[in-house]
């Protein structure tokens, strides 16, 4: 049974936690998010408010989740200055460091940072969390429940870590669906019907990620396996492979989103 929760947002991310939350049971609940949409959500574990000041006022929940977009932090986080040293705060917003937070919520706040990606919507997400000073080991355990429910999860004690965790898993599901996009538009240039191309670059890209989360065997090992020597594999990957090709790019772009992460810390 997950234990009461104030979630501040019902956007995608956070709608998928709550999915995973009502699936492991949730206790009474309450959910902030003014969008007439998160409406749908509501019921008998959950009241969903447009404000804070339409917080019930007997509720006292044993984590706040900040599920809003980084850059409405400095908006939002003041109006649950109450909460802390009451709830352990529960931040997936890219970027906000602990010590930016903590300015926002007061030097009471006993905050985990958290990294997750968006297959928690069919809980296969994966997030990295980091525990801020001052959380003791309940709370600690509490948001590894909550993050659990929508997959697995890792913590790291250098909160430094989650500008490049971004880059790599937060924003690596885009770079899958950016392959499979391009694989679909490349087998259409090919003559293959729009149809089955997609049907192609879609099960391809899930079926090899079905079979690389069932193997023991790491990326590199399951490349060799696919490709015989003088065939159609290993000439595609001698263009794909090439210094300038996908080696040098998807360095550059994991750079350029690890930037990114510390800028929104700004």
């Amino acid at each position: 049974m997950i234990p009461p929760v104030l979630l501040v947002g019902c956007g995608r991310m956070g709608s998928a936690m709550l999915a995973g939350w009502r699936e492991r049971g949730l206790a009474p609940s309450v959910a902030i998010d003014p969008a007439p949409a998160a409406r749908a959500w509501m019921g008998p574990d959950l009241t969903v408010v447009a404000e804070p000041a339409a917080i019930p006022s007997d509720f006292t929940p044993d984590a706040v989740v900040f599920a809003v977009k980084p850059q409405n932090a400095a908006a939002t986080l003041p109006d649950y200055v109450g909460y802390a040293g009451l709830s352990v705060f529960l931040s997936i917003m890219a970027g906000r460091t602990i010590g930016g937070m903590r300015a926002l919520l007061g030097e009471e706040a006993t905050i985990v940072r958290a990294m997750p990606n968006t297959p928690a919507a069919v809980r296969q997400g994966v997030t990295v969390a980091c525990p801020g000073e001052g959380v003791d080991a309940a709370q600690r355990a509490l948001c590894e429940d909550l993050l659990r429910a929508i997959g697995k999860v890792a913590w790291v004690q250098d909160e430094a870590l989650l500008d490049p965790v971004t880059a790599v898993s937060g924003s690596g599901p885009a770079y899958v669906f950016l392959l499979a996009e391009l694989m679909e538009a490349a087998a259409r240039e090919q003559g293959i019907p729009p149809d089955l191309a997609r049907l192609l670059a879609r099960q391809t890209v899930a079926g090899s990620g079905a079979l690389l989360a069932a193997s023991e065997d790491d990326a590199a090992a399951l490349r060799v396996a696919v490709t015989s020597p003088g065939g159609t594999t290993e000439r595609a990957l001698a263009v794909l492979m090439a210094a300038d090709a996908w080696p040098a790019a998807m360095s550059r772009a994991i750079e350029a989103a690890t930037q990114r992460s510390r800028e929104l810390a700004g």
